[in-house]
């Protein structure tokens, strides 16, 4: 079983973003960064690095996956 950890919201809201500002900078609706933020939601590979990119953090800092 794979467990998936987000830690977008403390960056986003380190950069001042709410999750409108964020979605809006990666192309999708709030409602998907409300979902990842709460790690309901395991992004795209695209959608990672679009997030990365706008936050200016690397993909393993801001996404952990526990593969047991």
């Amino acid at each position: 079983m794979t467990r998936f950890k987000s830690h977008v919201r403390q960056y986003r809201q380190f950069k001042g973003l709410t999750q409108e500002n964020l979605a809006k900078k990666v192309g999708v609706r709030r409602e998907t960064i409300i979902r990842l933020e709460n790690a309901k939601y395991n992004p795209s590979l695209e959608l990672a690095a679009r997030i990365s990119f706008v936050l200016e953090e690397p993909l393993d800092v801001l996404f952990e996956f526990d593969f047991e």
